[in-house]
């Protein structure tokens, strides 16, 4: 049994979801649980739909989600205009979906803003998957799709959720081995999943590597391979270093410190569900499947290129000790109380005996309330538009070079790693 994911690149144009077909077709084996992401950048439209709501501004919300559902329907057409049964568009399957946006489009927001993210933008991988599991009916594949809001249980940590394994579990036994038994092919959503009252959630961002991870581990599966549009990891991102380079085999380890330090190839807790099991995740390119990709595995590598992840829109928060109190006392650990509550990661932590460092993403409601509770015990200051700078296995030249024209404002060394939080000069 095989785990695939396709990001929403893979299906952004109706060739590139031809593409993921024939992929289907050479590529899986009988029994393949496919996940599949959002189309495109409908994530994005969808948060600009939730945003609207919530602001308030109900037409607007309705007119954008009309735009989404439009270019859904669209693409629909002209996907199934490629196959033998050019007029038999899931249109039906697919206002479903709408309906169920569009319901909550006309109340009113009477809860936070997460709450509702999930509820709009989860249907993003719906529409997605149906469209896609629709053209595989009709293409050849013997393809089932699912709701895994049925299979996969969360808690009501909106837009964060955790994942009740043994609820899934469970549901994995009952709903998906029979599925796959039954089919070559069973299609359902990433990055989604929803609670005890069937109330939508979301895993953060990228969530849909993590979703396949969780099912490979359930499932036993021989291996999961994550479709990309990259030949395969990389030890920089091409779009910031035109000179990456290529990466043919890496270890669990590796790639866990990777996506630690923000490098985006690999969803950060996708590598301990396939790890407790000892599964291997290879990442290929499905603009290109003939090539050999990247293998993630449990055994030693060596000889690896300096690894470079630069995280833009950082805010450096600093917190001075009001009284000369040590702040390891109770200004650390309340501070990592204040940030688990408003949920922010710190990306760099360091302290001496008064004064406490902490970068983080720019959230500006978030870091607002952070600062606010700080404000009481603390003297706060906040420094904006700072970038973080992170080299595995670095040298000191490679550190010359990646942080020239810069003022270092805070640094970080290990053995291994080396972590600069920039300001341009």
């Amino acid at each position: 049994m095989h785990v695939f994911k396709f990001g929403g690149a893979s299906i952004s144009d109706v060739p590139r979801m031809q593409q993921v077909g024939r992929i289907i077709h050479e590529h899986a084996p009988a029994s393949t649980l496919v996940i599949i992401s959002a189309m495109g950048k409908t994530t994005n439209a969808l948060e600009q739909v939730a945003e609207a709501f919530f602001a308030g501004k109900k037409q607007e919300a309705l007119n954008q989600f009309e735009a989404i559902k439009q270019s859904h329907l669209l693409i629909a057409n002209e996907l199934m205009a490629t196959t033998d049964a050019p007029g038999n568009v899931p249109a039906e399957a697919l206002r479903d979906i709408f309906t169920e946006v569009e319901w909550l489009l006309h109340d009113k927001p009477v809860r936070d803003y997460d709450y509702y993210y999930d509820q709009i933008v989860c249907t993003g991988e719906l529409m997605s998957t149906t469209i896609m599991s629709h053209y595989f009916q009709h293409s050849g594949l013997h393809a089932a799709w699912v709701d895994v809001r049925d299979i996969l249980r969360t808690n009501d940590h909106f837009r964060e959720a955790g994942i009740d394994w043994q609820y899934t579990a469970e549901q994995v036994n009952r709903q998906l081995k029979p599925l796959l038994q039954q089919h070559a092919i069973v299609v359902t959503q990433g990055f989604i999943g929803s609670t005890d009252e069937n109330e939508s959630t979301t895993l953060g961002r990228e969530g849909s590597d993590f979703t396949a991870a969780v099912f490979a581990n359930l499932l036993d599966a021989e291996r999961q391979t994550i479709w990309k549009d990259v030949e395969g990891v990389m030890n920089a991102d091409p779009r910031q270093f035109p000179s990456a380079q290529y990466i043919r085999e890496l270890n669990y380890t590796e790639v866990i410190e990777m996506a630690f330090y923000g490098a985006q190839v690999i969803h950060h807790k996708t590598i301990k569900p396939l790890q407790n099991k000892s599964i291997p995740l290879h990442v290929r390119c499905f603009l290109q499947p003939e090539l050999p990709g990247t293998v993630i595995h449990n055994h030693a590598v060596k000889n690896l290129p300096p690894i470079i992840v630069r995280k833009t829109n950082q805010v450096l928060l600093q917190l001075d000790s009001i009284d000369f109190s040590f702040v390891e006392e109770k200004l650390v650990p309340q501070l990592h109380q204040w940030m688990q509550a408003f949920r922010l990661s710190p990306n760099l932590f360091q302290h001496s005996a008064i004064r406490i460092y902490v970068c983080l993403d720019q959230k500006e409601e978030k870091l607002e309330k952070l600062a606010l509770a700080a404000s009481a015990t603390a003297e706060v200051r906040l420094q904006k538009g700072l970038t973080l700078l992170t080299i595995r296995h670095y040298t000191e030249a490679l550190i010359q070079e990646l942080s020239a024209n810069h003022q270092i404002v805070l640094q970080q060394k290990t053995p291994e790693t080396i972590q600069l939080l920039l300001q341009e000069s």
